[in-house]
């Protein structure tokens, strides 16, 4: 009796060792799985952080372009701005200066206009002066012209005498031929200048030679005044002595020439301005 009962607690021991060695190996099985998964997630974990770590810093970078790029955009809208403003102040000034080119344009034309005028008015008086005195010797008068401006040119030994300045008798012809074409231009003004050589003269009258050419331009003044009734207002009289010469005093020929009494038509400038205004004016209009 004894016998058969240890005999079935040894049975019964064998197949409980029997068991646990099963559910060992099948738990061992099962805990090796486990570890292959545990490493296989921890390994798509690691790749995982990476690719975080990877998209971070991708990102990182991109705000940083994003960042470059919004405040570049900025000057570019800040600079777009700027650069309209500076075509609008260019298209302004660029006006502008078109409108002062216009003007000024304008105003050389109706400068040449004004000188086209007064160069035919010169040019008339000119003819008229010729014409009047034609029939004088060319070497004793002369007529020119000289920027603008009119010259009458009469030889000393036409109008006066030696060292005097009392006008001929056949002087008087010639001064009554030219204030026949002044009287006939009332808008003409003249100065009479007269001029000696440089040989020194001094008596009870005259002082020196300035005494002499003016004397001789008053000379000349008072008849056309009284004698052809040439209105004084319209003259001038000026003595310029031997400081003017149109050659060396060095010959008698020469000294000859410097001895000279000129009439110079005096430019009208206020006209010519008038002229200008005038011309500027209706252009306006």
């Amino acid at each position: 009796m004894k016998r058969s009962g240890f005999a079935l607690l040894i049975v019964a021991v064998l197949v409980s060792s029997c068991v646990s060695q099963k559910k060992y190996a099948a738990l061992e099985s099962q805990n090796q799985k486990t570890k292959n998964l545990l490493n296989t997630a921890t390994v798509k974990l690691n790749s995982c952080l990476d690719a975080k770590t990877s998209a971070e810093a991708a990102m990182a970078v991109l705000k940083e372009q994003n960042a470059f790029l919004k405040a570049n955009n900025q000057d570019l809208i800040n600079n777009m701005g700027n650069m309209t403003t500076l075509s609008q102040k260019g298209a302004e000034n660029l006006e502008r200066s078109l409108e002062s080119i216009k003007e000024k344009d304008l105003t050389i034309r109706k400068m040449q206009d004004a000188v086209t005028r007064r160069d035919s008015v010169t040019l008339a008086l000119v003819t008229s002066l010729k014409g009047a005195l034609i029939d004088i010797n060319d070497s004793d008068i002369e007529v020119n012209v000289e920027k603008g401006v009119v010259f009458i040119s009469i030889s000393d030994k036409l109008l006066f005498n030696s060292g005097s300045y009392v006008v001929s008798s056949r002087a008087k012809e010639v001064l009554g031929k030219v204030a026949k074409v002044v009287l006939d231009k009332p808008e003409i003004e003249f100065m009479v200048e007269g001029h000696t050589d440089n040989v020194p003269i001094k008596n009870e009258v005259l002082l020196d030679n300035w005494d002499l050419s003016v004397k001789r331009a008053t000379s000349v003044v008072r008849v056309l005044q009284n004698d052809f009734g040439v209105p004084p207002a319209r003259m001038t009289a000026a003595g310029r002595s031997y400081y003017v010469p149109v050659a060396d005093n060095d010959t008698k020929a020469n000294r000859s020439k410097n001895r000279r009494t000129r009439i110079v038509v005096l430019p009208k400038l206020d006209q010519f301005y008038e002229l200008i205004e005038q011309g500027m004016s209706a252009a306006a209009q």
